[in-house]
Order: structure tokens, then C-alpha cells, then sequence
């Protein structure tokens, strides 16, 4: 019987009358006793599976699962069971999860008093953007006696897709508003000025700007007056994402597609939170998966639904392309970010006309990853020659990517040179230092 499981307390038992009976050929005294004991076995091995099968629906049990997962997070996956029985069982939970996950010793233990139900849940993390198939939630359950269990089996071949990174995006939405990210302590934006978008006149209170006294509404109210600004709304943020093979590097089973892919996602929701219109595409031989620059309330569900499925595809990126198609596609100033991953300072430039033709009529800003592997060699202490070659070639690559920075800074490109696992804080942080500044 497929739902009829013998547990290992049996067999110790069974075991044991075995053991009996090679020692009654010794001892013929200990027969019957032996016999007795098997016969005890037996109607207990009865009792036991009577107790666990003359129930339906015995158990119930559900997975709850999200509407879709989100990729690079700790997702939460709820168990829900319920104990139908009249007595306290013992059950082991044997949840199917998908193979991407690579887990196969998955095991839950619980148990649970009659009449009751217990709710748990397990974290999975994904790696990659795509769809998960579950299996089986199998429910095995045993009596007190403890000789068999049963299996009971629900819900089977659920599927969840694997969105970009959707879980802390109320996060940063509350850390943007406050215009301050915790990253190795409160980092705040400060502002150097206002934009020129003029909001209302207001009586001034000890901290205004003295600069921003409106002296004619100051002599016709007989008290100081200042005007107030406020952020300029409807401005145009572009994210390029590079698709080429250089993003298919990992940091933390993460892709750095993927974490471009997430930090999009996260500043896009900040985009639209403050009024700004929002939009993306990707590159490789050319640019595809484009969306136009929006505020629309299904802007942020758009870019998701775009992005799902997005892959690298091992080519060489053509910047040439890419400026054609930004010069053709976005026409009105807009600040562009562009996620790709410059090595060394001759890749980029090899790139620069192209960047500089971007940057002449927008405001650019390239996002490009420290290697975090090489940042544990530079900050270790080398205790033999081999680590003391290593730290060398980590720094070269290291001073490498400075040289990269300063190339970029005097043809007026802006750069973001972060840590992968980093660049959902530091690019949000970026975009609200240029809001700050009004350099837009």
C-alpha cells in the first residue's frame, strides 16, 4: 500500500524477536515467551494501522503560497495543517520544492494535539528569474504506538514565477521619503540648493532660507516672506540595462543582470513616488524591451512584467547601437542609468565617443560593480608570497577602475561604482543627490 509507511520502530521490534528467537534454540524456555511477544507485535501493528486509516481526511494540510516570488529575497511559504485525528500524532512534512533550489534533505517535524491545526512557514531564497514548479506537500503521520505511518499527499504541481526583487520596495519607499538609506549607518542626502519649481509663498520661520525672501510680499505683509520650492516633478529617468556577457558575472548566487534588474525595480518605484516619470531598456547587439518614460499608475507592474524574462546573451555590447537608439528614442533631456560593467580602462575607451555622444544631451550616469571577491583580497592580511601577489594584482585592479572614475569625470560623465549586493541603496541615493543638486 502506497499510503502505508513501517517505521523504524517496527523494525527495531521485529529485530528484537528476532533476536529472541535465536537465543530460544539455546534456551527453549524463552519459546513462548518469544511466541507471546510476536503475537503482542502483531495486534499491536493492528491497533496501529486501524487508529491511523479508519479516517478520511484525517489530516489537511495547505500550502500558502505568494502570488509570485521575488528573486534575490527571502520569500515566506507557509504550511497550514490540521489534525483531524482523536489522538496526538507525529508528522513529518516532506515539502516538494523546485529543483532550482537544490535542496533535497527537506524535513519538518511536528507535533500536533488532536482537533488542532498548526501553521509554520520556511524561507526560500531564488537565484534566478524565471518559474517554479512545487510537487507534493506529503504529510506523513503516526500514532502514539508509533509501529506505522500514513502518507497523505496535497496540492499538487503548484507554480510560481520569479519576479525582480518586489519585497522591499515599501522600504526604500518610506527610506526615500525620510531622503536617508542605512548603509554601515544613516547616510543622508543634503541638499545644496532648489529646484526652480516654484510651490507658494509662506511667512518664514527661523531655518528658511534667507535667500528665498520674497521682499515685495514682505512689505506688503508688514513680516518676512520666503518663497518655497519644491522637487520638479515629471522629470525623466531612463535605466539602461547591459545585457552582454560581462552581466553574467556572480556575486552571491546572484547574476549582475540580476542585481541590476532588482535595482531597477527598486528605483523605479522611488521614480514614481516622487512624480517622476519613469522608463527602461536593455542593450546588447541592439536595444530591446523598451518602455517610454511614465508615471502612469501600471508603470512599475509594466516594467516588472518586462523585465521577467530578460537574459543575457553572452555578446559583446554595440555602444554604437545604443547611441543610435537613445538618440532616436529619448528626445528630451532625461538622466540615463547605465548598468554595465567596464574592466578596465581601455574598454571604456573604446566606448567613450559613443558615452560622450549620450552624455552631450543627457545627463549619464554609469553604474559598474566592485568586485567583491577582490575587495576580501585587498582588505586581508597576506601571510605567505602567493597572498602577497594576490593582493597586489587586486589592487592593480583596483587602482584599474579609479582610472575608469576619473576618465568618465572629465568628459562630464557621472559615475556609481558600488558593491553588487549595495546597488538598490547607492543608486536610489544617487538618483536623490541629483534631485537634490537640480543638475537635471
Amino acid at each position: 500500500m502506497k499510503k502505508l509507511h513501517l517505521n523504524n520502530r517496527l523494525f527495531f521490534t521485529l529485530f528484537g524477536v528476532g533476536i529472541c528467537y535465536v537465543l530460544a534454540f539455546f534456551f527453549p524456555v524463552l519459546m513462548n515467551v518469544t511466541h507471546g511477544f510476536l503475537v503482542l507485535v502483531i495486534l499491536t501493528f493492528m491497533v496501529d494501522y486501524l487508529f491511523l486509516f479508519n479516517q478520511k481526511n484525517a489530516i489537511q494540510a495547505q500550502r500558502v503560497l505568494l502570488e509570485k516570488l521575488s528573486n534575490g529575497d527571502q520569500n515566506s511559504i507557509k504550511i497550514d495543517i490540521k489534525n483531524n485525528y482523536p489522538f496526538k500524532v507525529k508528522t513529518k512534512i516532506i515539502d516538494e520544492i523546485p529543483f532550482q533550489f537544490q535542496k533535497r534533505d527537506f524535513l519538518i517535524e511536528r507535533n500536533i494535539a488532536s482537533r488542532k491545526n498548526i501553521l509554520f512557514e520556511y524561507i526560500l531564497e531564488p537565484k534566478e528569474r524565471g518559474e517554479y514548479s512545487f510537487g507534493n506537500l506529503n504529510v506523513f503521520a503516526e500514532s502514539p504506538l508509533g509501529l506505522v505511518s500514513r502518507r497523505f499527499t496535497f496540492q499538487k504541481d503548484a507554480m510560481l514565477p520569479s519576479y525582480p526583487s518586489f519585497i522591499h520596495l515599501r522600504k526604500y519607499e518610506l527610506m526615500a521619503l525620510q531622503n536617508e538609506f542605512l548603509l554601515g549607518g544613516i547616510k543622508k542626502v543634503r541638499k545644496l540648493g532648489h529646484t526652480m519649481e516654484f510651490e507658494q509663498i509662506k511667512e518664514y520661520v527661523p531655518g528658511d532660507d534667507v535667500r528665498t525672501i520674497n521682499w515685495k510680499a514682505t512689505s506688503k505683509r508688514n513680516q518676512l516672506m520666503v518663497n518655497q520650492f519644491q522637487d520638479e516633478k515629471s522629470q525623466r529617468i531612463f535605466m539602461l540595462i547591459d545585457t552582454g556577457r560581462t552581466m553574467q558575472m556572480p556575486f552571491n548566487g546572484l547574476s549582475l543582470l540580476d542585481y541590476s534588474i532588482n535595482a531597477t525595480m527598486a528605483l523605479s518605484h522611488i521614480i514614481l513616488k516622487k512624480n517622476d516619470r519613469a522608463g527602461m531598456m536593455t542593450f546588447s547587439k541592439k536595444a530591446e524591451n523598451k518602455i517610454a518614460a511614465d508615471n502612469k499608475s501600471g508603470q512599475l507592474k509594466k516594467i516588472s512584467q518586462m523585465l521577467y524574462n530578460v537574459q543575457t546573451n553572452f555578446y559583446e555590447s554595440d555602444f554604437n547601437r545604443l547611441y543610435q537608439d537613445v538618440k532616436f528614442t529619448i528626445g528630451q533631456r532625461s538622466l540615463i542609468l547605465l548598468f554595465t560593467n567596464f574592466e578596465t580602462l581601455d574598454a571604456v575607451n573604446r566606448q567613450m565617443k559613443y558615452l560622450r555622444g549620450i552624455a552631450k544631451n543627457h545627463l549619464l550616469v554609469i553604474v559598474f560593480f566592485k568586485n567583491s571577491e577582490l575587495q576580501k583580497v585587498i582588505n586581508s592580511n597576506p601571510k605567505n608570497i602567493q597572498e602577497v601577489y594576490d593582493e597586489i594584482i587586486a589592487e592593480k585592479f583596483e587602482y584599474e577602475k579609479k582610472l575608469i572614475i576619473q576618465e568618465l569625470r572629465k568628459y562630464g560623465i557621472y559615475s556609481l561604482y558600488t558593491l553588487p549586493e549595495n546597488l538598490n541603496i547607492e543608486v536610489i541615493n544617487k538618483y536623490l543627490e541629483i534631485k537634490a543638486r537640480g543638475i537635471l
